[in-house]
């Protein structure tokens, strides 16, 4: 297998240790909690590729240098295209990841759809969908992950598309997986162990870590240690914790620490991500600029190891966090 050139990552201040996620305004709906507060009474494609096109251009503005979107994320990869292509200089500057191997269903709706994405991790979709996110995105695709990789996924084991994804990292492109549900860490672990030709495939991973799930951190420290480039996603978990929504019991230990320290829930649970060594990018999900600008203060914190250590008693046992995680609404 040709060696692959690595995607290098913007160096700089600490706010590009920081990405954006597209997740919430490439598409209608979403499990993100407060979505009915955040977003335009009429979700038109005209309204969402405005309300993405603003905060791409807020985050870029800020310093962040990382973009990530999907192919079951809506029009998110026709949107982020489209910004990139009205703005070459950002262009020439950013590192733009994307997801295959689930294909959006909802055609636009927000809810009452039986199924708004289906998953597959074979060639044949493969194929399919790298043409459509070329189609989108043209030149500009650095990162591009298997979507919601678990252990019992053909990602892992299919040599057919093993060799695809091998042709594509010899192409220059990063190739890696997300990884989704309790058993996030046995799936990372099995990529590791992933050859081509006698040459590791992957080279990326991201991953749901958050003060709630932390179930993956040992696992992620071994993708680290061995090079790849580690991505935080859900650091505020779908919105639990967020301030409006912090506000129970099992929270407790963020919102007093916050208050003590003077910042907001979601800037130090992003923070706390960020904090953890093996963690290369904290994607922020925001579907606001106020929420952008809110998370993005966590660059400027610095969270201690005795914080940390309060903020530890937030953990819940991973199957426990996803079964939670699945009974969110799409809305």
């Amino acid at each position: 297998m040709p060696t692959p050139r690595t995607t290098a990552l913007p160096a700089g201040p600490p706010i590009t240790r920081f990405g954006l996620g597209t997740a919430a305004t490439g598409r209608p709906g979403y499990i993100t909690l407060g979505r009915e507060l955040d977003l335009p009474a009429e979700r038109t494609v005209e309204a969402m590729r405005a309300r993405t096109h603003a905060l791409l251009d807020a985050a870029y503005a800020a310093g962040v240098r990382y973009f990530d979107a999907a192919r079951s994320y809506g029009r998110a990869e026709e949107f982020v295209g489209e910004w990139l292509a009205a703005r070459p200089e950002a262009a020439a500057e950013v590192v733009v990841g994307s997801k295959w191997g689930y294909t959006y269903t909802a055609d636009w709706r927000a809810s009452g759809v039986p199924v708004h994405e289906v998953k597959e991790h074979s060639a044949a979709v493969f194929d399919r969908q790298i043409k459509e996110t070329r189609q989108r995105l043209g030149r500009h695709l650095d990162v591009y992950l298997v979507h919601s990789v678990t252990p019992d996924s053909p990602a892992l084991t299919d040599p057919e598309l093993h060799a695809r994804l091998a042709a594509l990292a010899a192409e220059g492109v990063r190739v890696g997986l997300s990884t989704s549900g309790p058993a996030q860490a046995e799936a990372v672990r099995a990529a590791l162990a992933v050859t081509v030709d006698g040459e590791p495939l992957f080279t990326a991973v991201q991953a749901t870590w958050n003060l709630l799930e932390r179930s993956a951190a040992p696992a992620l420290a071994a993708a680290h240690r061995a090079g790849w480039l580690v991505v935080v996603k859900e650091g505020m978990a779908n919105g639990r914790l967020a301030d409006r929504n912090a506000t129970g019991p099992d929270t407790a230990a963020l919102r007093e620490l916050a208050t003590r320290t003077g910042t907001s829930c979601d800037a130090l649970a992003l923070a706390a991500a960020a904090a953890q060594p093996w963690a290369d990018l904290v994607l922020s999900g925001a579907a606001t600029e106020d929420q952008l600008t809110s998370n993005l203060t966590a660059a400027e914190l610095t969270v201690t190891p005795d914080q940390l250590t309060t903020l530890t008693t937030l953990a819940q046992p991973a199957a426990q966090y996803w079964s939670t995680r699945s009974t969110l609404p799409w809305a």
